[in-house]
């Protein structure tokens, strides 16, 4: 537990966020597979705070249930009306009392909207204003334009003395470039205080966070500063634009953090990572690849390039190029592609491949076992060093219900087979091609499924007389009369 644990967290994210002009709340958008809200939570967590509450306003239903789904243990209070973030602060503090909370201790406030804020930052805060003894500390960072942002204005001896508006600075004033992040850290008991004194004679009839750090100075309380290391971590999201550029900003950096790893990211530009996929040592990634939700990629495999892999495992040596994975499980040493789709419940064995064209759904694929091209299997279990013929179909659905084939160990099937769901084949069975298996075939037999080729000579004279499939026949025919 951290020396400086404080003792609660509070997440403002009660705003409707209307310049992002959505039907989904602004907190809810995603980037790199988290929600905004819940990237600001998760940089919550690594503070470890007593007590964690999210305040919601807007479409709370939604971002309550959300929070519900994804974040255990934090608690939602309900802002009813949005009257400013010193409301909104205090809207959390008493869903706290209601237990009982005392809040001895700090309190740390967080905009909801801040995706890049990092656990680091939010530590380096909490020092910052346990070691400097603050009643109030804010997030602040210097940044290379100002305009537009409340500036820092500190005494000689770097206390905060006042956040001055843009618009009400004075020259002096403006060519400050440390800003107010909305971000602050304060002594609990004499933030609860201080809420209860805060105004609303203001143009917009609101409570103000900010007022809070003019009434503790006033009281003779100091209030100090922690300067973020990265000023683009501050970052609120307004506009889909800023969205995007977040989401880069974020993917840049879990790309950095992977190859300082030993992985291996051929184009960073064009290669797209969340925060919940998991790399070893020397995995490498081509360009236009896209690595979602639960993925790991071990140790020397290669994924892409041109692919998508959504909560699949990619086991060591093993390659998946130009396919879309989603919810499976690729052996090591296995190859999947070019052009291949696994969905949910495949699972690839060592050495087994997956090749062109071919879609897999719930289907276990043995050890060294091979469905080269232009199949689909669905609800299947093969086992070792079996190869499925090109052009192959495991018939599952009778229009009712699923049904399983299981095809056995050492097998060869042939081209253009339909396996008609439920049918088992034997170990080391084979099946001729273009046939229709619609019963069990035993160990070691030759299965044979199809009518007997029967030609009916002349038929495209008489049929297509004039076409020209007519005149290359009878000049065929006429040639091998005169070769005779």
């Amino acid at each position: 537990m951290s020396a400086n644990r404080p003792a609660a967290v509070v997440v403002l994210a009660a705003g409707e966020g209307t310049r992002m002009k959505s039907s989904t709340p602004k907190v809810l958008h995603a980037i790199c597979g988290r929600s905004l809200v819940g990237h600001v939570v998760a940089a919550a967590r690594a503070l470890d705070p007593e007590h964690l509450v999210v305040v919601v306003g807007h479409a709370r239903e939604q971002v309550a249930g959300h929070l519900a789904e994804t974040e255990a243990d934090v608690r939602t209070a309900v802002q009813h009306e949005q009257n400013g973030t010193g409301h909104a602060v205090r809207m959390g503090l008493e869903e706290l009392g209601r237990d009982g909370v005392a809040l001895d201790g700090t309190v740390i406030v967080v905009c909801g909207d801040t995706p890049l804020l990092t656990g680091e930052t939010l530590t380096a805060l909490a020092a910052t204003h346990a070691t400097d003894g603050n009643a109030v500390t804010v997030l602040t960072a210097e940044v290379p334009d100002a305009t537009g942002y409340g500036r820092i204005v500190r005494a000689a001896d770097g206390a905060v003395t006042a956040i001055v508006e843009h618009k009400d600075a004075t020259d002096a004033q403006r060519a400050i470039r440390e800003i107010n992040s909305g971000v602050f850290a304060f002594d609990g008991q004499l933030l609860v205080d201080a809420l209860g004194k805060v105004r609303t004679d203001n143009s917009q009839g609101e409570e103000y966070l900010t007022d809070v750090l003019g009434i503790l100075r006033e009281a003779g309380h100091r209030v100090g500063a922690s300067v973020a290391a990265d000023h683009r971590e501050i970052a609120g999201i307004n506009n889909r634009v800023q969205l995007a550029e977040a989401r880069r900003m974020l993917n840049e950096r879990l790309l950095r953090r992977a190859m300082l790893d030993g992985v291996t990211v051929v184009d960073p530009a064009t290669t797209w990572v969340d925060v919940t996929v998991t790399f070893e040592p020397d995995a490498l990634i081509q360009p236009g690849t896209q690595l979602l939700g639960a993925t790991h990629v071990a140790a020397r495999a290669e994924v892409g390039p041109n692919s998508r892999l959504t909560d699949t495992t990619v086991g060591e040596g093993a390659t998946v190029g130009f396919s879309v994975t989603d919810g499976a499980e690729v052996g090591p040493g296995a190859s999947v592609g070019p052009y291949a789709y696994l969905r949910p419940g495949t699972r690839l064995g060592s050495k087994s491949k997956a090749g062109t064209f071919v879609e897999m759904k719930k289907a276990d694929l043995g050890a060294g076992s091979k469905v080269p091209h232009l199949s689909y299997v669905g609800d299947a279990t093969i086992g070792e060093q079996s190869n499925i013929g090109a052009a192959s179909v495991f018939v599952n659905y009778d229009g009712v219900a699923k049904h399983h084939t299981t095809i056995g160990s050492h097998c060869r099937t042939g081209s253009d087979n339909m396996f008609v769901a439920p049918v088992t084949i034997g170990d080391g069975a084979y099946t001729a091609a273009g046939s229709v298996i619609t019963k069990d075939v035993p160990p070691g037999s030759l299965a044979v499924a199809r009518g007997q080729q029967r030609n009916i000579e002349g038929w495209v004279a008489r049929k297509r007389p004039g076409s020209a499939a007519a005149e290359a026949a009878q000049a065929a025919l006429q040639e091998d009369e005169g070769d005779k």
